[in-house]
Order: C-alpha cells, then sequence, then structure tokens
C-alpha cells in the first residue's frame, strides 16, 4: 500500500477505512489493552496520533518501539475524541523499521538548548523547532526563485571557484590540487603558476561580477548559490560558510536597487506567512514572542530612507550614543550597534542607508558625484542589522580603473570586468541579500547556526 504522509493525514475531509502512515515516534504510551504512539514523518509540524490495540503480534512489535524508532503503522484514518486533533490512526499493524536504543538516544520529550542540539546537528532536524526551521528554509528558497522569475529574471549559476576578489577584503579560502608537502617546497610565487588553474584560485565570496556580466547581455539576472568567507568572525551573525541572493539589473539605479530590496524583502515575508503559518507560530510562541509584530511592522510600512552622513549625524546626537560601544564616527562602517538602533529605538521599522564614503566601499561601486560617496544602499532590520548590502555599479571605464587602482588592486586580473565597460556599458545596480540572515528575521533566531543545516564557522568542521 502507498504510504500517506502525515500531512495528508490530517488534512483528510474524510476519514479513510486503510491508510498506512510511516514516520518517527515522538512519544509512546502504553495503557492495559492498548498503546498511544505520536508519530511524526517531518511532512509537517504536527504529529498524528495511531492506537493501537495490543494482541500477541502487535505487542510482541511494540516492546521493541521507543522515542525515536521508525514504524510502519496500517489501519484505519478515523475522527479522533481528543482534543486539538481531527484525525487520528486506529492502527491494526505495525511494523519497527528501525530502532532507536532508548539508553543512548539523545532526543527526549523535553526541551533541549540550542547549544546542545548544535552537538547532535544531524538529529536535530527530528524536533520540533528545527524541522520548522528547515521546512521554512525549503520555502523560502522557492519563494525566491518565484519572486525573480515573476519579475522576469534569469538565474545564472556563477562559479564556486574564482580568481576574482570581488569584496578586495581577501578573506578567502584557498583551492589547490596540491598537496601540503609539494607546496610547501614551492616559492609564494610559484605556487600559483603550478596549480591546477595555473594561477591561485579561491572560493568565491560573490557571485556578483559575474551576473553583472549576464545582466548587461539578458537585462535582469540573479544568483542564489553558497558563498564562502574567510574572515573569523566567530560571532552569532556570520559564518565560513552562507548562501546569498543576488540580483543584478540593466539600466537600474541606485532608487531602483532600494525599491528592488523592500519589495522583495516584503514579499518574502508574506509568503512565508501565507505557506508556512504553523511553523512561524512556533517561533512566535517559544523563540520570540514580539515576532509578528515585528514581520507586521515591516509589511505595513515604507523603509526609511536615510544617507549614511545624516544617519552618523543622528547617532552621534542621540541620547544613547555615549553608551555605545563604538562610537559612530564618519568615515567609519555603521555597527550592529547603530543599526539595531535606527530600526528598533529611533525609526522603529527597517531603515535603508544609502550614499556611504568611497573609501569604505569596494571599488565596484558608482562615485557620486561629489567625488566623495558612492551609490552604495543598506538595508538594515530590527534584530538583525543588515539584511541586504547593494549599489549602482560604476559603469564608466576611466572611473572603474581608477578605484582598481586606489585599492591598490591590478587591472589585468579584471580585464574581463573592464571589458563590459569598454562594449556597450550601461547604468546597472544589484545587491546580495544574506539567506540566513533573511531566516534569522522570519523566525527570531538570534544566532546564524541555528538557521543552517551544518553550519561552518572557525574550528568547526563537524557533520
Amino acid at each position: 500500500m502507498k504510504r500517506t504522509s502525515v500531512k495528508d493525514a490530517l488534512n483528510a475531509k474524510e476519514s479513510v477505512s486503510d491508510i498506512l502512515v510511516k514516520g518517527w515516534v515522538r512519544t509512546k504510551r502504553d495503557n492495559k489493552g492498548f498503546s498511544f504512539l505520536e508519530i511524526n514523518d517531518g511532512s509537517c509540524l504536527k504529529n498524528i496520533q495511531a492506537i493501537i490495540d495490543h494482541t500477541p503480534e502487535i505487542e510482541a512489535e511494540l516492546e521493541k518501539v521507543s522515542t525515536g524508532a521508525s514504524v510502519s503503522v496500517g489501519g484505519e484514518l478515523v475522527e479522533s475524541p481528543g482534543k486539538g486533533q481531527k484525525w487520528e490512526v486506529r492502527g491494526t499493524s505495525i511494523e519497527l523499521l528501525g530502532a532507536a536504543d532508548p539508553g543512548t538516544f539523545p532526543l527526549q520529550k523535553k526541551r533541549h538548548s540550542d547549544e546542545f542540539l548544535r552537538t547532535i546537528a544531524h538529529l536535530r532536524p527530528r524536533t520540533n523547532k528545527f524541522g520548522a526551521m528547515f521546512r521554512i528554509r525549503s520555502e523560502l528558497s522557492y519563494a525566491i526563485h518565484k519572486f525573480f522569475r515573476d519579475k522576469g529574471f534569469f538565474y545564472v549559476h556563477t562559479p564556486i571557484i574564482t580568481g576574482s576578489d570581488c569584496e578586495g577584503a581577501g578573506e578567502m579560502f584557498r583551492v589547490t590540487s596540491l598537496d601540503h608537502d609539494s607546496l610547501s617546497k614551492l616559492k609564494k610565487e610559484d605556487q600559483g603558476s603550478s596549480d591546477f588553474f595555473g594561477q591561485e584560485s579561491h572560493l568565491t565570496v560573490s557571485g556578483q561580477l559575474s551576473a553583472e556580466m549576464y545582466a548587461l547581455a539578458l537585462g535582469q539576472v540573479y544568483t542564489f548559490g553558497p558563498t564562502f568567507r574567510a574572515e573569523k568572525s566567530n560571532t552569532p551573525r556570520h559564518a565560513a560558510e552562507f548562501w546569498m541572493i543576488e540580483p543584478e539589473v540593466a539600466f537600474a539605479d541606485l532608487n531602483d536597487n532600494m525599491d528592488l530590496g523592500e519589495e522583495m524583502v516584503k514579499y518574502l515575508i508574506n509568503h512565508i506567512l501565507e505557506k508556512c503559518a504553523d511553523d512561524i507560530e512556533l517561533f512566535a510562541k517559544f523563540v520570540d514572542k514580539t515576532l509578528m509584530d515585528t514581520l507586521k511592522n515591516t509589511l505595513d510600512n515604507e523603509f526609511v530612507r536615510i544617507s549614511y552622513t545624516d544617519a552618523v549625524d543622528l547617532l552621534q546626537r542621540c541620547k544613547k550614543a555615549k553608551k555605545f560601544e563604538f562610537w559612530p564616527e564618519y568615515g567609519e562602517d555603521l555597527q550592529t550597534e547603530h543599526e539595531r538602533y535606527l530600526t528598533e529605538k529611533h525609526f522603529k521599522k527597517p531603515v535603508i542607508v544609502y550614499d556611504y564614503p568611497k573609501e569604505i566601499k569596494p571599488f565596484y561601486m558608482r562615485v557620486n558625484d561629489d567625488n566623495k560617496t558612492v551609490a552604495a544602499m543598506d538595508l538594515l532590520v530590527p534584530r538583525i542589522g543588515e539584511l541586504v548590502g547593494g549599489s549602482q555599479r560604476e559603469e564608466r571605464l576611466d572611473v572603474l580603473e581608477s578605484r582598481i587602482a586606489e585599492t591598490g588592486m591590478e587591472s589585468e586580473d579584471y580585464w574581463w570586468y573592464l571589458d563590459s565597460r569598454r562594449f556597450g556599458t550601461a547604468p546597472h545596480a544589484g545587491f546580495g541579500m544574506g539567506f540566513e540572515r533573511m531566516l534569522m528575521l522570519l523566525t527570531g533566531v538570534t544566532n546564524i547556526r541555528d538557521v543552517i543545516p551544518f553550519p561552518r564557522t572557525p574550528k568547526n568542521l563537524e557533520f
């Protein structure tokens, strides 16, 4: 018989005389003459209850069943007399598919700390919280593709192995086919030429430069894939491996970019609230009781737009300025505490800060007419801080070459990128959205390690 998912069984319109459900036992209660099993198969947050009368054959099988075991239960789907559930399975057969040793199975019917669950990341998706998290993650991935497809964007797969440093920060993971002994015997200047690609190669920090090439051919494109940073920031907001959404749009300016970022954030929130209501409700009840207010506030209000210069001035004049750990100084990046003050205390809604000093932004951002700032923008949200970062790109060849030189890079390394400014250049803009940070906004979770299936952070390569 074909298996019916728990989700489909719970959403049934009428009773079913012959049904087969399979899943993992969340709880088991034995009474005289019968047993209750709560079964979950990951298809939804809720469990389905199975009631199984004891027969000699069933009792023998039930003795092997404990919390965490996988089972197959056949029987009838009937209306449940219990509160909070419409249907239950009146079981007539049970088969143990995979036992779970009750003495060593680490998940029990109690709340476990996030820190503990990170040590068993291979099992944590069986908990309510993390099952909900990764269903939301899956649905959010779909929503991103749907948002761009409905707007006529094309999906581009950009390289994961690259010879370009998009951010210019140098915090990249080296990729090599040489073993340690071979590498150590070579002079540093010879290591690249002796390697697989004939030059030094790294894991990408961004697909942006490649995406720009396709925006200047297909009009509007986006990438959505893994990116890597070798920055040793062991904070709740940073991971060495994470996912980025990066749209690039030809013939767009900074205002178009800000519009797209705001529209996308609101679309994704709406989609998840509609499609993952039960899972979001869990986070609103047990993780962040202000979650629904935060999401509704984000949906119901236009985002504030303020220049970097005005934002720094506001921060310096605010009453909390003396309590900041880092003084808000012009020419310095805004710190998370500054971003949170703007979104949570002063404006009480998302804020887009634009026109940053060119010295603190990458070479590819368009220089404004004042020759001091660039057409950059950061979209800040409560609790998270920066969610989206982007800019209008520098389309003028002479200015771009000057910026590359100013930042100490070599134009020869970016010859193909500069070609796009030689052959049919056009104004264009784009941004990067951190996928995991979007998940943190949607769920109220405060640590990026808890929105990634198997997080990669400094000194942590488990699983």
